[in-house]
């Protein structure tokens, strides 16, 4: 098998289809999209139940992955990419949604559990650790009397649109900065009114 060698994984959790973009659940994908624009990546080309691109974010190679597995099922996509690439799990970031935080919020961790988010929790199992970084971007909570998964997969109202535009360009800067300088880094810049724990 070729050899890669350094390269980072990015990985933007969503749902695949016309259906569900710019919904909350989608805002993985887009982080990546930005991204994708904004340093001229490669075209995404369909490999490993993914839409995969490479790009280079100031010099530091990395690769673009949407799975297309439907969220739920996203690990076995991102566990084929990693075992293909020969990556080391400190390489990989996950990107996703998550209502525990308020909307805007961005906040990176090195590991943990997922928190409800079904997506990073099928890629923790696939990949049998919870050691992965990830960037958890702010929904914001689910109203009162409105069930989670209907939320998730809802659109932003237009009186959120502004602030989630914002934070999606915060998202993609704050990847940026994981794959050149480091997750300590990115940590310091991009957690946002995080309470000490």
């Amino acid at each position: 098998m070729a050899n890669f060698g350094s390269m980072k994984i990015i990985v933007g959790l969503g749902n695949p289809g016309s259906a569900y973009e710019r919904t909350r659940h989608n805002v993985g994908f887009e982080t990546l999209t930005q991204l994708a624009k904004k340093f001229s990546a490669d075209a995404p080309r369909a490999k490993f139940e993914s839409q995969i691109a490479e790009v280079s974010l100031a010099g530091e190679r990395a690769l673009l992955v949407w799975p297309q597995t439907f969220m739920n099922r996203s690990g076995g996509a991102i566990r084929q990419v990693v075992q293909f690439y020969k990556v080391e799990l400190p390489d990989v970031l996950v990107v996703c949604d998550d209502f525990n935080l308020r909307l805007g919020q961005l906040r990176l961790r090195p590991s943990g559990s997922a928190g409800g988010q079904n997506g990073l929790a099928d890629t923790l199992r696939q990949l049998g650790t919870e050691e992965i970084a990830r960037l958890r971007i702010g929904i914001g909570p689910p109203p009162a009397g409105k069930d989670a998964a209907s939320f998730v997969l809802a659109k932003f109202l237009p009186n959120e649109q502004s602030e989630i535009d914002v934070t999606l360009a915060d998202a993609a800067a704050a990847a940026e900065c994981w794959a050149t300088r480091g997750l300590a880094a990115a940590m310091n810049q991009f957690n946002t009114s995080v309470k000490p724990e």
